[in-house]
């Protein structure tokens, strides 16, 4: 695979405002673990290795556990997400997903059980931005950085 443009360049202020937007989500109070679970679990559903590999770092850093890194695309079925979380993962997939889903009441009302109202609109937002990088990455080839294994001797 090829990569088809460095779409920072090619666009530099409509990617300061994508960033703009990230830097305001970040600012929003929501959990730093939350952000980086949502922006993971939109990136498996979209098939976008180069978010997949950046957020699963990110989450590290952040002390997330290999555990609930692995079992994400399966956290319907595993005890390690807190309620809040399983609402968050629930809503991101339906937004995600929205031409299917058009997002139903019983995953917003799940959503609004865990999150006011402007936490809502912000953890939307959050999920739409990781969609637009989603997209970019996709649509433009971005390549994601390439671990090599040391070899043995």
């Amino acid at each position: 695979m090829k990569p088809r443009m460095n779409f920072y360049q090619a666009a530099p202020d409509t990617m300061k405002a994508l960033m703009a937007l990230e830097e305001q989500i970040q600012s929003t109070g929501l959990e730093k673990s939350l952000i980086e679970l949502v922006k993971i679990r939109a990136s498996q559903i979209n098939g976008c290795a180069f978010c997949i590999n950046m957020h699963t770092e990110d989450a590290r850093k952040r002390g997330e556990t290999e555990q609930r890194i692995y079992l994400l695309n399966a956290w319907p079925e595993s005890p390690l997400y807190t309620d809040r979380e399983r609402a968050a993962l629930a809503w991101t997939e339906s937004v995600t997903l929205i031409s299917e889903t058009h997002a139903p009441d019983d995953v917003y009302e799940q959503v609004r059980a865990q999150f006011s109202e402007a936490e809502t609109v912000n953890l939307t937002m959050l999920i739409g931005a990781i969609n637009a990088w989603n997209r970019l990455a996709i649509a433009f080839r971005a390549i994601h950085p390439v671990k090599v294994k040391a070899s043995v001797a």
